[in-house]
């Protein structure tokens, strides 16, 4: 028996906004573009992927999974992201969702 990790579900208010934000936040390919399920690939034949779905709430706790990220540069990557709209949560998308954009790696 196999599993394959298909894609992490996005609650969303709404999924084509916050998934066009993660496609130009990540450089990734939008593979479905439909107005309540709005998913993204590292590359058309990729996984994972992030599929955005609509729920009818808002975001109101901390979320019970986040992503991490590690850029090259730091500083450089959370300028970029806020740019694009992202707030400090310490980071979060635009609908709150917090994710981190860790330091270097120590070696």
């Amino acid at each position: 028996m196999s599993l394959e990790w298909e894609q992490v579900i996005v609650d969303s208010a709404d999924p084509v906004a916050l998934g066009r934000w993660w496609a130009e936040a990540l450089g990734w390919t939008v593979v479905n573009d439909a107005p309540d399920e709005y998913e993204i690939r590292p590359a058309p034949d990729r996984l994972p992927g992030l599929l955005f779905t609509t729920v009818p709430e808002s975001k109101t706790v901390k979320n019970r999974l986040h992503l991490d990220f590690r850029p090259d540069d730091q500083e450089a990557e959370v300028a970029r992201l806020l740019a694009l709209g992202a707030r400090h949560a310490d980071v979060g998308d635009p609908e709150g969702n917090e994710f981190c954009v860790l330091g270097a790696r120590r070696s």
